[in-house]
C-alpha cells in the first residue's frame, strides 16, 4: 500500500517517537475553557434537567439510531437544545483551574473541545452563530448576519441539510489543551474524543424524537475562516446537523 499523510500520523504519533511534553517539562497548563467574550450578549439556558422526558430504553436507542438528512418543520425548544448541550459537554465537576469532568469521556479529562451553533430553528433563539459557555450553561451571541446558514452548508460542499436543520453543532478542537500532557500523540486523542461527543448526541437526540447527521465532508480552511479560526492552535474538527424527525420516521 502506497505510504501517505494518514500513515504518516499514525507511525509519527507512536508512543516511541514522542518527546517530553510541556506538562513534565514544568510548563503551565493552558486554560481549559475559552472566556467568555464579554462584549457579547448571552442567552441563559434552562437547566437540562428540566425537560420533561419518558423513561427511556438505551437498547432501543442503540438500535433506533440511524442518520437523519432530513427534517421536519417543527423547531426545537430551549429546553431541548440546553438538554443536549448538556449530554455533549455539560460539566458535572470543576477541580479549581486545572480540570473539568464532563457528561462525555476525554484522554486525561483535557477536554479540548469549545462547541459552537448554528442555529436555523430553535424557538427563542434568532437565527445565527453562538458558542456554549459550559461553565455557565449559556450561550454567548456571536453573529446573527444574514445567510449565515447558505455560507456553512457552502464550507461543506452544498450539503442543503446544514441549511435546514433546527441546529448544527460545530465542534472546535484547542490542541494545546490535548498535547499539553501528550505531545503529538494528542492529535489522535482529539480525533477519538469527536467521537464521544457526537456519538452522544446522537443519543440524546434520539430520546426526544430528534435526528442527527454527523458530518466529516467539509472545507477545513473555509469553516475556520467563517468563524475566524486560525486553523492551527484552533479548527473545525467535526459537525453535526440536528432536527426534529420528519413525521412517519
Amino acid at each position: 500500500m502506497k505510504k501517505g499523510a494518514g500513515r504518516d500520523f499514525i507511525e509519527k504519533t507512536k508512543h516511541k517517537y514522542l518527546e517530553l511534553s510541556d506538562q513534565q517539562k514544568g510548563f503551565v497548563q493552558p486554560p481549559f475553557i475559552w472566556p467568555r467574550q464579554k462584549i457579547n450578549s448571552v442567552v441563559t439556558l434552562p437547566h437540562p434537567g428540566k425537560i420533561p422526558m419518558s423513561p427511556v430504553d438505551l437498547r432501543n436507542l442503540i438500535t433506533q439510531r440511524t442518520s437523519v438528512r432530513e427534517y421536519s418543520a417543527k423547531a426545537l425548544n430551549l429546553e431541548e437544545l440546553s438538554y443536549l448541550l448538556w449530554c455533549t459537554q455539560g460539566i458535572k465537576l470543576i477541580y479549581g483551574h486545572q480540570m473539568s469532568l464532563r457528561t462525555v469521556p476525554s484522554a486525561g479529562a483535557r477536554h479540548a473541545f469549545e462547541t459552537v451553533l448554528l442555529v436555523n430553528n430553535v424557538e427563542e433563539l434568532e437565527a445565527g452563530v453562538y458558542r456554549y459557555l459550559a461553565i455557565e450553561h449559556e450561550l454567548e451571541v456571536v453573529s446573527t448576519q444574514s445567510d449565515l446558514a447558505g455560507r456553512f452548508a457552502a464550507a461543506c460542499f452544498d450539503q442543503t441539510m446544514v441549511m435546514h436543520c433546527a441546529v448544527a453543532f460545530l465542534w472546535v478542537a484547542v490542541p494545546y489543551r490535548m498535547t499539553w500532557r501528550y505531545g503529538e500523540r494528542g492529535y489522535r486523542y482529539l480525533h477519538l474524543d469527536a467521537g464521544h461527543v457526537c456519538q452522544n448526541l446522537y443519543l440524546a437526540s434520539e430520546a426526544i424524537d430528534a435526528g442527527v447527521c454527523a458530518i466529516g465532508a467539509f472545507d477545513d480552511d473555509a469553516l475556520n475562516v467563517l468563524l475566524g479560526l486560525d486553523g492551527a492552535d484552533s479548527f473545525v474538527i467535526y459537525l453535526a446537523a440536528v432536527g426534529k424527525k420528519p413525521a412517519g420516521t
